[in-house]
């Protein structure tokens, strides 16, 4: 179960890190652009809230699997598939939970307003200098609800890692597919246990989240 937990743990943690880095320019993009096709990235974005995980997780095995044109490149330095992989985990993790990180961060960028920007310029700042020492700690609290919206998401996903991973033991077996597998042993009482920890896990996550909005609702002008 340890290893079910570390491996749990680790997934949701390397998501969760690459995501903000990833989502951080798209945000960005999103809460800046005056693009009239913005929209249409920001659909694409959100497209796996309402996309059954299956659906996803069968795409993303298709991708990754050796016969995809996407492996092509690499079956040169030895690699056909990430498919049942603990990489394609987090490829699959990071796209399925793309949208819990871009929305929070673009939310966050868009309640700074024109104003601060303004005040940056006059002060001869970059739009670089403005976007790091204006942006970035103005929207911190969309980045906290981002990492605590990813980290959970990933912790909780079934599907998408069913599809692409499998429940290989210590290379995909997380702990939503380890449930699954109590279940289907009938080992009621295992099951129970890994449960009642996501349980636990899903009010401390929801009661956070509450926390930092009303924190922040409080901050706000």
């Amino acid at each position: 179960m340890g290893e079910v937990i570390w491996l749990t743990v680790k997934l949701a943690g390397v998501t969760t890190i690459l995501l903000l880095i990833l989502a951080t320019p798209l945000a960005w993009w999103l809460a800046r652009s005056q693009a009239w096709w913005k929209e249409i990235i920001g659909a694409v974005v959100a497209l796996p809230i309402v996309l059954p995980p299956t659906v996803l997780g069968f795409y993303l095995l298709l991708a990754l699997g050796p016969d995809s044109p996407l492996m092509a490149p690499f079956q040169a330095i030895g690699i056909r598939t990430l498919a049942f992989t603990f990489e394609g985990l987090v490829i699959g993790s990071i796209i399925y939970s793309l949208p819990f990180a871009v929305q929070p961060i673009r939310n966050a960028f868009q309640a700074i307003g024109e104003r601060p920007f303004e005040v940056a310029a006059t002060l001869r700042a970059s739009p670089m200098d403005a976007f790091f020492s204006v942006a970035l700690p103005l929207a911190r609290p969309g980045f906290l609800v981002a990492a605590i919206l990813t980290f959970a998401h990933t912790i909780g996903e079934f599907g998408v890692v069913l599809m692409i991973g499998g429940g290989i033991p210590g290379e995909t077996e997380v702990l939503s597919i380890e449930i699954y597998q109590l279940v289907e042993a009938l080992e009621w009482n295992k099951a129970h246990q890994l449960a009642a920890l996501l349980l636990v896990f899903a009010f401390a996550v929801m009661l956070s989240l509450l926390l930092i909005e009303r924190r922040t609702g409080r901050l706000r002008p």
